[in-house]
């Protein structure tokens, strides 16, 4: 047997964070206490130099390497820039957070290292294998992560609950992918689509396979009823990891949603549309309402959560019905757009909650953000463009994300859908607009002054800002989620 060398051009990124893992690992053993400020710094250093990597080597062409089990695509460089956009504004956001509880432990670093590699080989896979490593390999660091502090039993309790209910759904989708292999003989999802194109798949063993396989997929992103984890782990994690698992990881999981459902098994979209409206609106409803009777913040988020991922499929199962496949593209666009504005909105939404946190006080209960704009008007009105936009009020991204996704929906004909969204949507806005209300109506209970570090007050702003600017100018990214896709499918 001939060994063929793949070509490691287009996996260069994944390469480069792997051995600066690793080289970071190294200097940790060598490093003393007392700078580990340097670990922090090679972290950022290492998301920048993968981000100039996948810029440089983005030339638009699909290109498949490792034996056709990483793709190389416009929609994987797009996805993976905004990871790392991610990925580092928690970095920061967190610092202060995690040093004044002595969680900033190198340990933090290197898992949130390989968690972003994990969702780079998830977004970049093109191979039932590739993705299963992928998603492994974030699971198991985000495992770890929740339980960095060994003291907290809240904190234990969660990463155990993580553990054994994430065990089960990547249970659920490994035998989803073996039905499916069953039935068309390939791992490749390139394969899987011509196999089922041409008829020569067995439909009953894939249509079974199809739902352990969304089972599990829906367990990723957190939709009803396999949303039982994102409460208590949104909850009991430390803010800053709670902050990690609502940001980032929803882009890798809209990506392997993409790979799968849209790739993958496009021929079977009349079945897996049946399964996504029954979880969109499950999730929708369920979340919003329950959401409503929450007195901590960090659980009516993780709450929230559910909702807009509910949202998000809105998007994703539009894009064919009836075998009509005109309204695809943008329907999968709308979907990734609302992807990008969840994300952004809940790295501001979780960066407040940390800002006002201090040492021995987390600052994750409603009344905590009583009267912030008597102690700053400024973050109190960050706060305020934050909740509109989740709200989805006019004119912030928010707005325009659900707006863009209940179109899609309209241009399907499902009028009756579009109702339910919206009716759920506006009960879900109580709750954002209850948080506004506490910031400017009601008596500050504390009235220390907010401290923070420079660069985190900065990102802050930016953060907030951003979410009011593309709600003014919403066609830059919505264009971009266009192209990449046009330019990937």
């Amino acid at each position: 047997m001939n060994f063929v060398m793949p070509d490691f051009y287009p996996a260069a990124s994944e390469i480069l964070l792997l051995v600066m893992a690793c080289f970071i690992l190294l200097v940790d053993l060598v490093l003393p206490s007392t700078k580990r400020w340097i670990i922090a710094l090679l972290t950022q250093l290492t998301l920048v130099g993968c981000a100039i990597v996948t810029f440089v080597t983005a030339d638009g062409q699909v290109v498949l390497t490792f034996s056709n089990m990483f793709v190389d695509d416009l929609l994987g460089d797009f996805l993976k820039l905004l990871v790392y956009v991610s990925v580092s504004a928690m970095l920061i956001y967190s610092r202060g957070y995690l040093a004044a509880r002595n969680l900033e432990k190198s340990e933090f670093y290197l898992l949130v290292l390989f968690s972003t590699l994990g969702m780079m080989v998830m977004i970049s896979a093109s191979h039932f294998v590739s993705l299963y490593l992928g998603l492994e390999l974030l699971s198991l660091s985000l495992y770890a992560l929740v339980a960095l502090d060994r003291d907290s039993p809240r904190a234990t309790e969660a990463a155990m609950k993580y553990f054994v209910l994430g065990a089960l759904a990547s249970g659920l989708l490994l035998y989803g992918m073996s039905m499916i292999y069953g039935a068309t003989g390939t791992l490749e999802i390139g394969g899987v689509a011509q196999s089922i194109y041409h008829g020569v798949a067995n439909k009953t063993i894939l249509v079974f396979g199809l739902v352990f396989l969304v089972s599990g997929l829906a367990f990723k992103l957190g939709l009803v009823p396999f949303h039982m984890w994102i409460p208590d782990v949104y909850h009991g994690a430390p803010t800053a990891i709670t902050l990690f698992i609502g940001s980032a990881p929803k882009l890798a999981g809209f990506a392997i949603a993409m790979r799968l459902l849209v790739y993958g098994l496009f021929e079977l979209a009349g079945e897996w549309q049946v399964m996504l409206t029954i979880l969109a609106v499950l999730s929708i409803a369920i979340g919003n309402v329950v959401a409503v009777a929450q007195t901590n913040l960090k659980r009516m988020l993780a709450y929230s959560a559910i909702s807009h991922m509910g949202f998000m499929l809105l998007g994703l199962l539009s894009g064919v019905v009836g075998g009509d496949r005109h309204f695809a593209l943008n329907a999968y666009s709308s979907a990734m757009f609302y992807a990008i504005s969840y994300v952004l909105m809940t790295l501001g939404s979780f960066g407040m909650i940390l800002l006002l946190s201090r040492a021995g006080h987390e600052a994750e209960n409603l009344e905590d953000f009583k009267g912030l704009s008597q102690r700053s008007p400024w973050f109190a009105l960050m706060m305020g463009i934050l909740m509109f936009s989740l709200a989805g009020v006019p004119f912030f991204v928010g707005f325009w994300a659900k707006f863009s996704v209940l179109l899609a929906v309209v241009d399907t004909g499902q009028i009756w859908l579009v109702v339910v969204a919206v009716f759920f949507s506006l009960i879900g806005a109580f709750y954002y607009l209850r948080v506004v209300k506490l910031m400017w109506f009601d008596a500050p209970i504390q009235t220390a002054p907010i401290e923070a570090t420079l660069d985190m007050r900065m990102l802050l702003s930016v953060n907030g800002l951003a979410v009011a600017l593309l709600g003014a100018f919403p066609q830059a990214i919505m264009t971009l989620c266009t192209f990449t896709l046009l330019r990937s499918l």
